[in-house]
């Protein structure tokens, strides 16, 4: 059976494919939707910070960890839960799956700083609901 904090399976193939999320951050709908980069490792979603600003989807959802993102260019919002990442293993499996999809020569120095502190430190798992 699965877990009710998992998206279906087509959802998940279009943001593995979509490579691009729409994010709005908090409850209240005052965050606009923003773009970022997203991965799936084991079925799950997972999302990191490269800028940490003081009103960032990051520090808006630590506050508030309720959002929605938008997947392949619906308009339809899914509702998701934001839930920070303490496994250090996971958040090696998401640098990895960042390295394995974001390889392109403009996207690889980001990559690299994502996957060290501070940034890394933001690894937050979007679970459905």
């Amino acid at each position: 059976m699965k877990s009710t904090n998992r998206f279906a399976d087509a959802v998940l193939a279009a943001i593995h494919k979509e490579r691009i999320l729409g994010i709005r951050a908090g409850s209240d709908g005052t965050h606009r939707v923003i773009g970022i980069w997203a991965v799936v490792v084991d079925g799950r979603v997972f999302v990191r910070s490269w800028s940490m600003k003081p009103r960032s989807w990051w520090r808006t959802f630590l506050e508030d960890p309720q959002g929605e993102i938008f997947v392949a260019r619906r308009k339809r919002g899914i509702k998701v839960r934001a839930v920070q990442v303490k496994s250090e293993k996971m958040k090696d499996a998401v640098s990895a799956a960042y390295r394995e999809i974001y390889n392109t020569p403009g996207s690889i120095g980001y990559v690299e700083d994502m996957s060290r502190s501070p940034s890394r430190d933001t690894t937050t798992e979007l679970a459905a609901g």
